[in-house]
């Protein structure tokens, strides 16, 4: 088996989310406890993953820093498996996943899942890019700059 290559050093932001999450099982484990799963046994079922593959998988998101294993609150044996602060941060990248898969992944009628508000049972609308004034940005109208430590700092 080839080692992973890890991205904990690397500078660009990109590189170090693939590196907490960029598998596919955990952003199927993500979506997931962002539809309420919370248990081993229920991760495993929806997935169909192999349990050392999930049991590796979940101690990696909780190192991460994503997940927060703890024990069951009914006092069982179980552990359930809670999505941290940082966790639900990652609802605007697993909402455009899922609304780039909606638009490029199906064919026109095909059955598919889809993301409903709860309170108006509607769909959400499509994610945009906006700059700070409001206006959508296309790819085009960005470029990548180099933050240098000191001045990360003036910003926080």
């Amino acid at each position: 088996m080839v080692a992973r290559t890890r991205f904990d050093a690397d500078p660009c932001p990109v590189a170090r989310t693939v590196n907490a999450i960029g598998d596919w099982w955990s952003l199927l484990i993500v979506r997931d406890a962002f539809d309420g799963s919370r248990r081993f046994g229920e991760f495993q079922r929806s997935l169909g993953i192999a349990k050392n593959i999930l049991a590796a998988r979940l101690r990696a998101l909780e190192e991460a820093g994503v997940l927060r294993g703890e024990p069951a609150p009914d006092g069982g044996s179980h552990r359930e498996y809670l999505l941290t602060d940082k966790g639900r941060a990652l609802f605007p990248v697993i909402v455009a996943l899922r609304q780039w898969g909606e638009e490029q992944c199906f064919t026109p009628g095909e059955d598919h899942s889809r993301l409903l508000d709860r309170r108006t049972g509607r769909p959400l609308r499509p994610l945009r890019i906006q700059a700070a004034d409001g206006r959508t940005v296309e790819p085009e109208d960005t470029v990548v700059e180099k933050v240098r430590e000191k001045e990360a700092g003036k910003r926080g």
